[in-house]
């Protein structure tokens, strides 16, 4: 089995893969001082609670992480409770993506996993948004090379950055509201959150599709997701799997 794990800003996201299937996926927040003790608790119970044996059945595992401080732990985590030297997506990984950027140091491995995960699926050019801590747009061309990106604040963030800096408004639920029209504060928050980052996507999408020679195919990911696209013009589908589809994929071209 593989064990795959993504490392946002919010949320870790850790799947198991057993040949091309991923058998379990599950998702915990990303916490600063996480030791490889408590990541083996967690990992342990999931495994118990998925009924999937824990020791001597993983034989490899891959991580992508936007949090450096993350990484030493995940890595002692594979080497100490299972057994495996885990590989990690970054600089001289063999990924089968061109980076066009102009600095592939400087784009997320996450952004990179996400762009060979769509690229493999729709063989064609694409531009995945991915509903993180960030909100994030990535363009891969026909030829499968990474074109570059967008990157705006989170919904979470933006959220959050109402409530803390202002004096009266609340923190609210990311729902959608009944109507773009609100009644009170709370319900007016919440069309100005999902709403306006309904637009927000339609319009940067717009942008980009403006700005390439190809129509590309649009797809949403991140935990958010499902509550924005259904309001967009733009996004064509969702694939919350996509970051640990890509993991494996690049897993198999490293082997």
């Amino acid at each position: 089995m593989l064990l795959a794990v993504d490392v946002g800003n919010t949320n870790t996201v850790l799947g198991v893969y057993q040949g091309h299937q991923l058998v379990a996926h599950w998702r915990i927040e990303t916490r600063k001082g996480r030791t490889e003790d408590e990541y083996a608790t967690c990992l342990h119970s999931f495994f118990t609670l998925s009924g999937l044996p824990w020791k001597g059945t993983v034989g490899g595992a891959i991580i992508a992480s936007v949090v450096p401080t993350a990484l030493r732990p995940l890595e002692s985590l594979c080497m100490g409770y299972l057994g495996v030297t885990p590989l990690v997506v970054g600089p001289g990984i063999r990924t089968g993506m061109p980076i066009l950027a102009d600095n592939a140091r400087e784009v997320g491995a996450d952004r990179i996993v996400n762009s060979v995960a769509a690229y493999e699926r729709f063989k064609s050019g694409c531009i995945v948004v991915d509903f993180g801590t960030a909100t994030t747009f990535d363009v891969v061309t026909p030829r499968g090379e990474y074109a570059g990106g967008v990157i705006a604040p989170g919904l979470t963030v933006s959220a959050e950055a109402l409530y803390h800096a202002t004096a009266k408004l609340p923190r609210v639920e990311l729902v959608r509201p009944l109507s773009a029209l609100g009644r009170n504060t709370v319900a007016s928050m919440q069309a100005g959150l999902v709403f306006g980052y309904a637009g927000l996507v339609d319009a940067i999408v717009e942008r980009l599709r403006a700005e390439v020679d190809f129509s590309p195919h649009v797809v949403g990911t991140g935990g958010l997701a499902a509550l924005i696209a259904r309001e967009t013009r733009s996004i064509q589908e969702c694939d919350d799997m996509l970051t640990l589809r890509g993991l494996a994929i690049i897993n198999e071209r490293n082997r």
